[in-house]
């Protein structure tokens, strides 16, 4: 007790603010449930395992610490028993959600004095008031863990909506039966929604795959702007649960008067019976499809896999795109060696600032470790139990406004973020980057009709690929299913999972898709001084040591429709890409001159539309004049960007004005806090203008316009006749152009905002699944469904 005195300057009681790290180590995966229990230090109350705390005291000198043990108390027997109840949401350990609800424990706390370990018992009316008060307020406070992760599902709560507490109901007469409801404009008998304004049923949005209604409450609410509308058959007793949605602000949402309004329609919602699933459940149960289950190998006796390298990351809830991911790169010998082999615990937490759980390098250690060590990887009832990546996932997604949340994300986002934080983090050094090893140099030819030509390169860290559905190799299979699916829809009846033909892709077609020719139409040609139409060829100046394909399976159809393409891409297991390799200035060749003091001041001032972005707005019913104004105002970028400005600027007072000569320039200035707002998510200046005048100012347009052009965000342009290019990049590697598959990343479900990611990886000359914390030998590879694949060079 005089020893603990003599330290009661370095015991600090906890404040409101304070971040109290008592679930896990900061540097390791141990927590209080491990065999040593976990050390909080009493000064920065960071946690430590029993063979890390010394570390602690020898870098901070902070003796006083509280040792937490947790003892799993043994489960009734009534517990197995137990009815489940089924999930509602997309989610994880949420209500309505996929439990993750952990067994009872028993807590055992006592005071220890390092560096001898001395213990003191806890609670005791012998140790000092200052140590008692703290104690009590660090067991009492809700862990930095907690906080976080409360915080972060709390901003995904339905908002209520703004059109709520004022909405206009018409006293048309409008009954509305307890049952038998129909479409007012089609046969539709399910996914009706009720609009709350003048109690018209209509059917809901026709889905991606033809499924769902035929878009007449939509269509309703375009003419006649009335905003909400509940979907009838999820009104129950429990209003909150029903299911509301507001067009104008295109979210589900909360209707606090719901009642009021329902009864406005002669609606005893008290008596009425769930019949249809909310939007959330008819998303969860279309993901349970075979294509769900076939990459998740479900249904399948698979051998479950312990040891290192087989450690499965639990699912923080909708986190599933990180995991996949990090399991990947974790796989990858860069970052093997960078943050394993080369790098101990101990060291990066020697160079770690003060407070070690925001420093990217230490948590990339600690998964590291976590992941590759074994030591979390042993056999329990559920399989392993695996480790939960939470300080990895706060660093890794601060001040970022979505992967800071719970909602699913775009594994692509993802790894394309992970790559600029990385690189960030290892600013200078490219030996210490491991994505060194992911970087290559793309070299695109122009040819003018002239003849005469240009070169421009660029650098890249993925290659996106469309899938060209043309040429897919059993069309014969195809037409027969179409066939049969046009008579089986006359009938009224549904094609099952089973019977479904999709369209198959070889990779060769997708990757000729990326090599071979395109028109550039709209291109200033310096030798011929007018507009005309350029061949653009690309290929690769470098290949890289991991070379990244991701498959385009999200695109737009006509009139805005997101849809995911259907179709298997048959990927072989060795690809020799070296016939892409691009060859530079060739003999003979004439390069186009520069235009006047090489800034192109010889094109024409006025604003050219490109007619093919204008006809095909047009044929979509919009105004031409409209369209053109769009095409010139996003620089002639494509048809979805166009689009994007048009649907931002229907209403503008001076949409139906001619196009002047200087339209074009008024058009593309952008305003500068919205300039400023992306640039703070860590969006270079030059991107975020580009893709707020290709979004008509819009911030999350401009967001998902980034996104959606990772080659804008993470490429370099560069000019072919400058050098700085090649003594920056000299680091950049190239070899070989074969490569074998080693891991890819599958994606199930309707968007990449919602549904599952998992990874399948080849390791010790076999393939593994790692679909969150379960870790399965692979027994029937889902190869030809992949949305990213890593290749890596032979």
């Amino acid at each position: 007790m005089d020893l603990l005195r003599s330290h009661l300057h370095k015991v600090r009681i906890p404040e409101p603010g304070s971040r109290i790290h008592k679930d896990e180590c900061c540097v390791s995966f141990d927590t209080p449930r491990s065999e040593g229990g976990l050390y909080v230090d009493m000064t920065s109350f960071l946690g430590f395992g029993r063979e890390h705390v010394a570390w602690n005291y020898e870098k901070s000198g902070n003796p006083v610490y509280l040792h937490i043990v947790l003892r799993r108390k043994p489960e009734p027997d009534d517990e197995a028993d137990r009815p489940l109840k089924k999930p509602t949401l997309l989610a994880i350990g949420v209500e309505g959600g996929f439990t993750d609800q952990e067994p009872e424990y028993d807590e055992a706390f006592e005071i220890v004095i390092l560096p001898e370990f001395t213990s003191l018992p806890f609670p005791s009316i012998d140790l000092p008031e200052k140590v008692r008060i703290a104690v009590d307020k660090v067991i009492l406070a809700e862990s930095a863990d907690r906080k976080q992760q409360l915080a972060s599902w709390v901003a995904d709560k339905k908002k209520v909506s703004v059109h709520a507490m004022d909405l206009k109901q018409l006293d048309n007469g409008v009954i509305v039966p307890p049952t038998g409801w129909k479409c007012s404009k089609c046969d539709k008998t399910e996914n009706l929604w009720l609009n709350l304004t003048d109690g018209m049923i209509l059917c809901g949005r026709r889905l991606w795959d033809g499924s769902g209604g035929n878009n007449h409450a939509i269509e309703h609410f375009e003419q006649t702007k009335y905003p909400l509308a509940v979907k009838l058959g999820t009104i129950t007793a429990d209003l909150e649960a029903a299911d509301v949605f507001s067009y104008p602000e295109d979210d589900s949402v909360e209707d606090p008067l719901l009642a009021q309004h329902l009864s406005h329609f002669g609606i005893d919602f008290s008596s009425l019976q769930k019949t249809e699933m909310t939007t959330a459940e008819r998303e969860l149960d279309h993901n349970t499809n075979y294509d769900w289950n076939r990459i998740q190998e479900s249904g399948k006796d698979a051998e479950l896999l312990y040891g290192p390298g087989y450690t499965g990351l639990v699912n923080l809830g909708n986190s599933c795109y990180m995991a996949s991911v990090m399991q990947v790169m974790f796989s990858t010998h860069p970052f093997i060696s960078r943050y394993f082999e080369k790098q101990s615990l101990k060291a990066a937490f020697a160079i770690a600032p003060a407070d070690p759980t925001l420093d990217l390098n230490m948590q990339m250690t600690k998964l590291a470790h976590g992941m590759l060590s074994g030591k979390y990887s042993v056999p329990n009832q559920e399989g392993q139990e695996g480790i939960h990546p939470r300080m990895f996932k706060t660093v890794i997604a601060a001040k970022h406004p979505e992967f800071s949340s719970m909602r699913q994300q775009d594994a692509l986002d993802f790894f394309l973020h992970l790559i600029d934080q990385v690189d960030q983090a290892n600013t200078g050094n490219h030996e210490l980057n491991p994505f060194t090893g992911f970087k290559f140099i793309i070299e695109e030819r122009l040819q003018c009709p002239s003849g005469k030509v240009s070169y421009n390169k660029r650098s890249d860290y993925i290659l996106s690929l469309n899938i060209p559905l043309h040429e897919a190799t059993n069309k014969e299979q195809l037409e027969a299913f179409h066939e049969k699916k046009a008579a089986m829809d006359l009938d009224g009846k549904e094609v099952s999972n089973e019977e479904i033909v999709r369209p198959r892709v070889p990779l060769e077609a997708c990757l000729a898709s990326f090599s071979g020719a395109e028109e550039v139409p709209e291109f200033y040609s310096t030798a011929l001084n007018s507009k005309t139409t350029a061949i653009k060829t690309a290929g690769f100046k470098t290949f890289p040591d991991y070379l990244v394909l991701q498959m385009r399976k999200f695109v737009m159809e006509a009139g805005w429709v997101p849809k995911k393409l259907d179709v298997y891409v048959d990927v072989p297991d060795i690809i020799d890409i070296s016939h892409m390799r691009s060859k530079g200035i060739q003999p003979g060749e004439k390069l186009l001159p520069e235009g006047a003091s090489g800034d192109n001041k010889a094109e024409p001032v006025h604003p050219v539309a490109s007619e093919d972005i204008v006809s095909q707005l047009a044929s979509m019913g919009f105004n031409y004049l409209h369209c053109q104004k769009a095409a010139i105002s996003t620089s002639n970028t494509g048809v979805e960007e166009a689009m994007n400005w048009l649907l931002s600027h229907m209403d503008d007072s001076d949409i139906n004005d001619p196009i002047s000569k200087d339209s074009q320039a008024a058009e593309q200035t952008v305003d500068e806090t919205s300039v400023q707002t992306l640039v703070s998510f860590g969006f270079q200046e030059d991107v975020a203008r580009k893709a707020l005048a290709a979004s008509g100012g819009n911030i999350e347009r401009a967001t998902d316009w980034i996104f959606s052009h990772p080659e804008a965000s993470s490429s370099v342009p560069t000019d072919s006749s400058t050098s700085n290019m090649e003594d920056d990049d000299a680091h950049i590697p190239d070899g070989s152009g074969r490569y074998k598959l080693m891991a890819f990343v599958s994606h199930m479900g309707t968007s990449t905002h919602c549904g599952h990611y998992v990874a399948h990886v080849l390791k010790d000359g076999r393939w593994v699944i790692f679909n969150d914390s379960k870790v399965a030998a692979s027994v029937d590879l889902p190869k030809d469904m992949g949305y990213l694949y890593f290749f890596q060079r032979i």
